[in-house]
């Protein structure tokens, strides 16, 4: 059986061996593309597009043009991941705010029925590193998990093939979990 493969688009993150490690253990390969330099189509060759952190570029839409193409042209399920979560939902409107730094691992209530979170309880604990948070989701998507600094912890498009979250993944043990509910949608 061949493995799914996986397109991690890096914006920036400190983090990227770390996430494409999680991917990897999850049982997909990973391709890594800079920001700047996305495909203008997957055309098969993936069933997944990461969207990785940033560095506060979110409100970068020219800079950004080309991978919310990608995005919204792609027919495979796309999560983007903090930074990555905050370019989808300015992209489709949503605004960012200021608020508290946080560092380090954080709770959030998360709704159970969501396939992303099948392998998760209704309180996680992610871990997060930064201070801008989208207050509301913006049209086309809905608010899948909250915390009491950001109404908007984790995101769902309408349509269920995008989803976004406020928190780094790549680590914790709930991140983990939460990105083995993403990896079902796609393997």
């Amino acid at each position: 059986m061949s493995r799914s493969r996986v397109l991690v688009v890096n914006n920036g993150t400190l983090s990227l061996k770390q996430l494409r490690a999680r991917f990897e253990e999850l049982g997909s390969d990973t391709d890594t593309v800079d920001a700047s330099s996305v495909p203008a189509r997957v055309n098969g060759r993936y069933q997944a597009i990461v969207l990785s952190g940033t560095k506060v570029r979110a409100y970068d839409s020219t800079f950004y043009q080309p991978l919310i193409d990608l995005v919204g042209t792609a027919d495979v399920p796309v999560f983007g991941i903090c930074g990555g979560m905050q370019i989808l939902a300015v992209a489709a409107g949503g605004r960012l705010v200021e608020g508290p730094q946080r560092v380090g691992g954080h709770e959030a209530r998360v709704d159970t029925e969501e396939p992303l979170f099948s392998y998760v309880k209704p309180t996680v604990t992610v871990f997060h590193r930064h201070t801008l948070y989208l207050q509301e989701a913006p049209a086309g998507y809905r608010s899948i998990g909250r915390s009491e600094h950001a109404p908007v912890e984790f995101l769902r498009s309408d349509d269920g093939r995008i989803h976004g979250a406020q928190a780094h993944l790549e680590f914790r043990k709930d991140g983990l979990e939460i990105l083995r509910g993403f990896a079902r949608l796609y393997q």
